[in-house]
């Protein structure tokens, strides 16, 4: 077998490892909640709210704002390198779907905070589009810079 072939059979195997057992955790904790429904009591912070509602809120906190940081490196570095617009614009589109799954259930939390989640990859989107185009007028401005600076023979 080639050094290759051993490599990849070397690397395989802790992944492969890794998901079994990833498996049989979950496994096990889906057997050992068999019959536990969670209490969804008012919060006693915020009464008019459910507990799962609070912790909708504060998860989507996270998942939301997780393309955050992609904006604010292209705004300050004026550059697309690096960001996968697809990624922004598919997780978008099925934001736009938990929406509408989030007024069928009528879950604020999930309309809430998909809401901003689609804006925020729209303002991805849009922010890589215009730098994108930003960098190629500029590549296309030096070429034909470069081009119109030879002397003709």
């Amino acid at each position: 077998m080639t050094r290759c072939g051993v490599d990849s059979v070397k690397t395989r195997r802790p992944l492969r490892i890794a998901r079994h057992s990833a498996f049989l955790v979950y496994a096990v904790a889906l057997a050992g909640c068999v019959g536990v429904p969670p209490a969804d009591v008012s919060s006693l912070l915020a009464p008019q709210f459910h507990r799962s509602e609070i912790v909708g809120f504060l998860a989507g906190l996270g998942t939301t704002f997780a393309a955050v940081p992609d904006v604010v490196w292209m705004c300050k570095h004026r550059s697309s390198v690096g960001m996968n617009p697809r990624m922004a614009a598919i997780t978008g589109a099925f934001q736009i779907l938990w929406v509408y799954y989030g007024l069928l259930i009528r879950s604020r939390p999930v309309i809430a905070w998909n809401m901003i989640g689609v804006l925020i990859n729209l303002l991805s989107v849009a922010a890589f589009v215009h730098f994108a185009r930003n960098e190629r007028r500029r590549r296309e401005r030096s070429a034909t810079g470069a081009l119109s600076g030879r002397v003709p023979d």
